[in-house]
């Protein structure tokens, strides 16, 4: 296996300089830093990565833990930031916490392990102490733990924009899909404003909570079941994704229900989904790719000392499709 020495001695500069174009330090001519690096595929060269990391205290690395990566919101925002991670010159190290204390644990250990420069934190299962106690850049996303920096999409101008158009619309009875609202998420500000803007109007409405397992899609059936059992009645419905938006309109065509003349159907997030099923669903859409940039960008700035600011909301906007 080539060593760093061989790889000197070939290219014809000092082991020095070869550390420099590897490590991007100091100026090098583009000459030799392209000798250099054509030397090092000639002999199949791998440098050290984690000696490297320890020699400038960076690894490049970013830690990634979100609640379940297939959840189409997650996937999307993990893009955006995969994106622009590697764009800054970072690679991401991803986890999926299934919600589960112990395994978010033993991730953020991992993390550690490998000398990690932040951590972008999308699932949020432990005790705030704990996040307090990491010492690493940190960002949180849809939480608000202490001084840590966190992004999030203004939930309750959200909840606000798609308790108007139901109401706009005519709807007299309307039911509210919402995750567990004792987790300690900013995405229950959704459900304040709501709540709030329909009792203004002297609406009536039903709120349907998940249990604490927010992605558990037979979940979702439990609840459709419920409602339009109880509630047959329903002419209106906000979901807090777009996800449950889409079980939704199952269960209306299940029920033979026209949408939306006979109810009216708005969903959270505009993921790609959202305009791709029939009929493609109303929906608050969140800034997806920029609240992606904004974590990155967040994670960097701690790194080298730059200031920013702690609360990161971005704005949101009613999308209008067919469901309404």
């Amino acid at each position: 296996m080539a060593t760093i020495n061989d790889v000197a001695e070939r290219a014809g500069v000092s082991v020095t300089t070869v550390s420099r174009v590897l490590n991007n330090r100091g100026y090098i001519s583009e000459k030799t830093r392209r000798k250099v690096y054509e030397t090092m595929a000639e002999l199949n060269y791998q440098p050290n990565e984690i000696a490297r990391s320890l020699l400038r205290k960076q690894s490049n690395l970013i830690g990634l833990i979100v609640p379940n990566v297939s959840h189409p919101f997650f996937g999307e925002l993990t893009d955006a930031i995969e994106y622009y991670a590697y764009r800054q010159g970072f690679k991401l190290l991803l986890c999926n916490s299934q919600l589960d204390p112990a395994k978010e644990r033993d991730y953020i250990e991992m993390m550690k392990r490998h000398r990690v420069d932040g951590i972008i934190m999308g699932s949020h299962t432990l005790e705030v102490g704990e996040y307090r106690n990491l010492n690493y850049p940190l960002v949180t996303l849809d939480r608000r733990i202490d001084a840590i920096p966190y992004v999030a999409s203004d939930n309750y101008r959200g909840g606000e924009l798609a308790a108007q158009l139901l109401i706009e619309k005519g709807c007299r009875k309307i039911a509210h899909f919402c995750g567990n609202l004792q987790l300690d998420m900013l995405s229950n500000d959704r459900t304040s404003a709501f709540e709030e803007k329909i009792r203004e109007q002297g609406i009536e409405f039903i709120t349907l909570q998940t249990d604490m397992n927010v992605f558990d899609q037979r979940e979702y059936e439990r609840l459709m079941a419920k409602l339009f059992g109880s509630h047959p009645d329903i002419d209106g419905v906000f979901a807090t994704s777009d996800i449950i938006a889409s079980f939704v309109i199952k269960w209306c065509r299940k029920l033979e229900k026209r949408i939306p003349e006979d109810i009216r159907i708005i969903g959270y997030d505009d993921v790609n989904a959202a305009s791709w099923v029939s009929p493609a669903i109303t929906t608050i859409k969140q800034p997806i790719e920029e609240m992606g940039r904004l974590a990155v960008e967040l994670i960097r700035k701690q790194m080298d000392g730059e200031p920013y600011e702690s609360e990161n909301v971005l704005p949101v906007e009613l999308v209008e499709r067919a469901t309404t």
